[in-house]
């Protein structure tokens, strides 16, 4: 499902128009993104949490030489799965 299919949906659910949606789902999103890129993390219960997660410089190899390089340090952001989500999802 991409962003248009989702904004379509969820304005046939909850019976609003499509407008009105993507307007709050690129507001939603822009929230998140600023949340997380400030180091802070958004959590929706039963749905998952979104933070910034630190990863080390490591060591690694170029595919195309097999030589050696460092990766280095930076911050991803990351995605965790609420319980609610998680038991959804395994029940198929």
């Amino acid at each position: 499902m991409n962003k248009e299919e989702l904004v379509q949906e969820v304005a046939k659910k909850a019976k609003v128009t499509q407008k009105e949606v993507a307007e709050i789902l690129t507001t939603f999103i822009d929230v998140v993104e600023r949340t997380v890129a400030k180091g802070k993390k958004v959590t929706l219960v039963g749905f998952g949490t979104f933070e910034p997660r630190k990863r080390a410089e490591r060591t690694g190899r170029n595919p195309q030489t097999g030589k050696e390089i460092t990766i280095p340090a930076k911050t991803v952001p990351t995605f965790t799965a609420g319980k609610k989500f998680k038991e959804m999802v395994n029940k198929k």
